[in-house]
């Protein structure tokens, strides 16, 4: 991999390389359970990936060991450049603060306000800067996550759940990360509330060149905004694409998840939603019209 030799980046250099995640041969196991088995995935830089599976594939798990949260049973991670299963320990810290996670639900701790959630990192990464400058750093944070100003004084129970996962991002953004790891994020969110998510995520990534590594299992998330889709089943990563193209592959779970009724709902709304972006064009007034007609026969009709 001439493109990601492993050299330990300067403390204020950027990742130019091709792949900022390289997953080979990973294999996790709880017990007598194989959950991955020689599980091979790369990540583009700059890209929104998305990952999906059935429950129990282990989605969770691959970010966790990514992430140093989880040790494999075998196999190589390389994160930057730099292998995060063999590395010397002082490179692999100087890695961890180049990337911000958001877990499900937020993960916040209860007892500290917002903006002490988003010192947190700073505290323990950069332990020299004075507490205004946290406070500053942290306000900025909140606010790029598009919360009010005065989310930071407040505590996380104060919070509403779409508000708290906010927060989160907010303080997986307090390290001004290059890679983004996102675990549900849209998960208990009104069909409003994860729509504004998605365009968020868009736009940071767009904003900050950020590599967004995302659990998910919302289809209107993957139509939207994901540069392509890795699929876990089998134990392993059976495909990695566009939604598009993942849809034309055989599997039979990728055949249910991308083309069943769900899936089908998903495709439809975009479409209508991408019409309704150029209604001023004759034709496209047209077929939202048709399609917004009730199905001939129905009571509606």
């Amino acid at each position: 991999m001439s493109e990601d030799t492993p050299r330990r980046l300067g403390r204020h250099e950027r990742y130019r390389g091709e792949h900022p995640i390289v997953v080979s041969g990973l294999v996790n196991c709880f017990g007598e359970q194989t959950v991955h088995e020689n599980l091979d995935l790369t990540v583009r830089r700059g890209e929104i990936l998305g990952v999906v599976g059935g429950s129990g594939t282990g989605k969770s798990v691959l970010m966790r060991s990514i992430i140093g949260l989880q040790t494999p049973d075998e196999g190589d991670i390389h994160v930057f450049g730099q292998s995060l299963t063999e590395g010397d320990p002082e490179e692999v810290v100087g890695v961890r603060n180049r990337w911000g996670v958001l877990f499900q639900g937020g993960a916040l701790f209860s007892t500290l306000t917002v903006g002490e959630n988003v010192e947190v990192p700073l505290k323990k990464f950069y332990p020299d800067l004075s507490a205004q400058l946290r406070h500053e750093i942290a306000r900025y944070k909140v606010r790029l996550s598009g919360l009010p100003e005065e989310a930071v004084n407040k505590y996380p129970a104060e919070l509403s759940g779409g508000m708290r996962k906010r927060a989160g991002l907010a303080r997986a953004l307090a390290l001004d990360p290059e890679l983004l790891f996102l675990d549900e994020p849209t998960a208990g969110l009104d069909p409003i509330g994860a729509a504004a998510f998605d365009r968020l995520t868009l736009e940071l990534k767009r904003t900050l060149g950020l590599t967004v590594f995302l659990i998910t299992h919302d289809l209107d998330t993957l139509h939207e905004i994901c540069d392509r889709v890795a699929v876990l089943a089998d134990r392993r990563v059976i495909a990695v694409d566009t939604v598009p193209r993942l849809m034309e592959l055989d599997h039979p779970w990728i055949q249910e998840y991308f083309n069943g009724p769900r899936g089908r709902a998903a495709l439809t709304a975009q479409a209508l939603d991408e019409l309704r972006r150029h209604m001023d064009l004759p034709a496209a007034a047209h077929a939202v019209k048709v399609l917004d007609k009730p199905p001939i026969g129905s009571d509606k009709a």
